[in-house]
């Protein structure tokens, strides 16, 4: 076998030691080397830009998806030294991209916080790049070096086409840092381009757009006044930058409270509070002495704490906490402060008012608190301890007490302010939370009793319920019908050992809009929920409802419609893991039956039909077949307008019936669609009425 390298030196050595061991096990630094790998390193070079901007130095950067699968951030900071560092002989940029734990996030003289503190990022990335080119403009220059894997080197490129597999020639004595144009007076900032290195990577790993379009936003939320533009050139099926290059700007000038704001659904309880304040704490840390030796050394850090929450009328909780604008999605010391203050500071006040707000003697949990809550966490401090590099759990001790101090303080002056206003928005959350407890407590109550009762039991279940006599879950049936008139052609139509009827009276409450008081205190909600048997909201327990499927049945008309809707809101809200199962249907019962003529004694024909569109195309083929059919056409209004034989035969018997699952598909579009139809807002719903107004069928609304 022939040598392939006869100019490898000690050199290469001293650059590749520790890059070696990141290429021989990735996991250790990026977590995996398939899509999540890849896009964490894309995390590691734009977090590097973001430091600058959150420390004070530029306000611009740019992320490009480029067609041949390589990668580049842009920012307009003060650019990667370029002066050569005394201890190595070697360029900042060198340092800074060859050396592990090599940067200006160690003295803590540069950046005071910042999201990255083992200064392996940018090394690690260059580590497992088949190619990586980093540009710096300093001082009216563009300065320019490229690696392989790595190693510093020159790429023989031909033209203006970049690649990584081109003949690469590394240095061999020493490193040069080349310039490559010049710049402005004043302009500075660095620009990475990288490319994967495909013996690290699998075959399968790519840019996720809507991941980095996600950490965009959200990253631009936490440093207010940051613009972050993400271009995809890529030209990938199913992505917005299918057809032609895609470009999206994020900037907002309204920090966390602007992120709380998008990622709240539903009415709120409360407005948008901001809880803010900061402490500082002692930790003995190793720090480099004027010797380059790590001598332990006392250090007083400073911990800034900033929260922006609100409450929604919902139970679905939406928490996200952050260090140095690094999320930390699988929480740590400062999420643990943050709830068990909150916990705390509730159990207080609803404990000195606790006659006003009916609470007894039982305690509220942290569910009960976080129920409905969107919050947004941040704290600020130097080299905090992350466990990994990931940084997915923060785990510097003293935070946990600093942030549950400052909650503390500023959440009780919220909840016992006598400003109209907050005194207003606290007596309503208050009541929320009393009522989260009463209902988690009722629903362990009713869990902990036989699910379904004997003959010779007293049951405590709605008398209006016609219940069925099966005790198989996986094929009983709920039918929720419209109206009592209903009800008494569908308890003739039903099959009773598997069927069971709940007439509803009218127009139930709309749940999107009320507190989960007034919903419980709503007797068809109630008898509804009560019915089902497995609680609501967060107590919701799919494995004890009392019923497989649940069918809505109501009236094909506009009414029909909305009392369907109102059903919806109500199971999307506090009885969703039903929609989630796919267990929650909606009945099509035919809007006309169309009687056709037989010759001779052969009975008549009666065709039923469910929509305009089919009964034209039914009326014009038997007239193309020359049959005749009664007149007029029995047009039907209501479900009680049928008997008991065509209701079972259209609506009820499975094996003639036709039902549509109701599913969520997209429960964001879904959250999004019930608060447009149902919720408090009237603007938005107004604005879609009269868009959609064009497209209405005004033979469809019964007058």
């Amino acid at each position: 076998m022939a040598r392939q390298s006869s100019d490898y030196s000690a050199r290469h050595l001293s650059v590749l030691e520790g890059l070696e061991a990141v290429r021989k096990r990735p996991g250790m630094y990026i977590g995996s080397t398939d899509s999540r790998g890849l896009m964490h390193c894309l995390w590691e070079i734009i977090d590097n830009s973001v430091d600058e901007a959150l420390a004070g130095y530029g306000q611009n950067i740019s992320v490009i998806l480029h067609k041949d699968g390589s990668v580049e951030v842009h920012d307009d900071g003060r650019g990667i030294p370029v002066d050569v560092e005394p201890k190595t002989g070697l360029s900042g940029v060198e340092v800074v991209l060859t050396k592990l734990h090599a940067g200006g996030k160690f003295g803590g003289g540069s950046y005071a916080a910042s999201g990255g503190l083992h200064g392996v990022g940018a090394s690690v990335v260059n580590a497992l790049s088949a190619r990586m080119d980093a540009q710096v403009d300093r001082g009216g220059k563009t300065y320019q070096m490229s690696f392989r894997r790595g190693e510093p080197g020159h790429f023989k490129d031909v033209g203006r086409t970049l690649s990584p597999t081109v003949e690469f020639a590394p240095f061999t004595e020493a490193s040069s840092l080349d310039v490559v144009g010049s710049t402005k007076r004043g302009v500075t900032g660095t620009r990475i381009r990288y490319w994967a290195d495909p013996q690290i990577f699998i075959k399968d790993a790519k840019f996720s757009y809507d991941e980095l379009v996600s950490r965009a936003r959200q990253t631009s939320f936490l440093v207010p006044g940051l613009k972050i533009k993400v271009v995809d050139e890529r030209r990938l099926a199913g992505t917005p930058g299918e057809f032609a290059t895609h470009e999206q700007l994020f900037h907002h000038d309204g920090g966390i409270s602007e992120f709380v704001d998008f990622l709240s659904v539903g009415g709120a309880v409360t407005d948008i509070w901001r809880l803010q304040g900061h402490g500082t704490f002692t930790e003995t840390v190793p720090v480099l002495n004027g010797q380059g030796h790590l001598e332990s050394t006392a250090v007083e850090r400073d911990c800034e704490v900033d929260i922006a929450l609100r409450w929604g009328i919902g139970y679905d909780t939406t928490m996200r906490s952050f260090v140095n604008i690094i999320a930390t999605p699988k929480g740590g010391r400062h999420q643990e402060g943050f709830e068990q203050a909150l916990l705390k500071t509730f159990r207080k006040v609803i404990e000195v008012n606790a006659r006003k707000l009916k609470a007894g003697n039982d305690k509220i949990e942290k569910d009960d608190v976080m129920a409905g809550l969107t919050a947004v966490l941040t704290v600020r401090l130097a080299e905090p301890q992350f466990e990994g590099q990931t940084k997915e759990i923060l785990g510097t001790p003293a935070v946990k007490n600093i942030v549950a101090k400052v909650v503390e303080k500023e959440l009780k002056a919220k909840l016992e302010s006598t400003a109209r206003g907050d005194k207003i928005q606290a007596a309503t959350l208050l009541e929320k939370v009393v009522s989260e407890m009463k209902s988690r407590i009722s629903a362990r109550v009713h869990k902990e009793t036989q699910r379904r009762k004997t003959a010779l039991e007293s049951s405590s279940l709605p008398t209006k319920l016609a219940d069925c006599r099966s005790n198989d879950i996986a094929e009983t049936e709920l039918f929720i019908v419209e109206g009592d008139s209903a009800l008494g052609t569908a308890r003739r139509a039903r099959s009773s050992d598997f069927q069971a009827l709940l007439p509803i009276r009218g127009k139930i409450l709309n749940v999107q809009k009320a507190s989960v008081g007034d919903m419980l205190a709503n007797a068809e909600c109630a008898a509804l929920i009560q019915v089902v048997g497995a609680g609501s909201g967060r107590s919701f327990d799919l494995e004890s409802a009392r019923y497989g499927k649940v069918i809505l049945m109501t009236d094909a008309d506009v009414d029909g419609a909305h009392i369907r809707t109102l059903l919806l809101t109500l199971f999307f809200r506090y009885m969703r893991p039903m929609i989630d199962a796919g267990n929650v249907y909606a009945a099509v019962p035919p809007l006309h039956r169309v009687e056709v003529i037989n010759a001779g004694s052969k009975p008549n024909e009666m065709v039923y039909t469910y929509s305009e569109n089919e009964l034209h195309v039914l009326l014009a083929k038997l007239e193309k077949s020359k049959k005749q059919y009664k007149k007029p056409i029995q047009r039907y209004k209501g479900l009680g307008e049928m008997d008991a034989d065509q209701l079972a035969e259209t609506t009820m018997d499975p094996r003639h019936r036709m039902l549509r699952r109701v599913t969520t598909a997209d429960a964001d579009r879904a959250e999004h669609t019930f608060e447009l139809l149902m919720g408090s807002e009237v603007a938005p719903r107004k604005e879609f009425i009269v868009a959609g107004s064009d497209s209405l069928d005004q033979d469809r609304i019964d007058a």
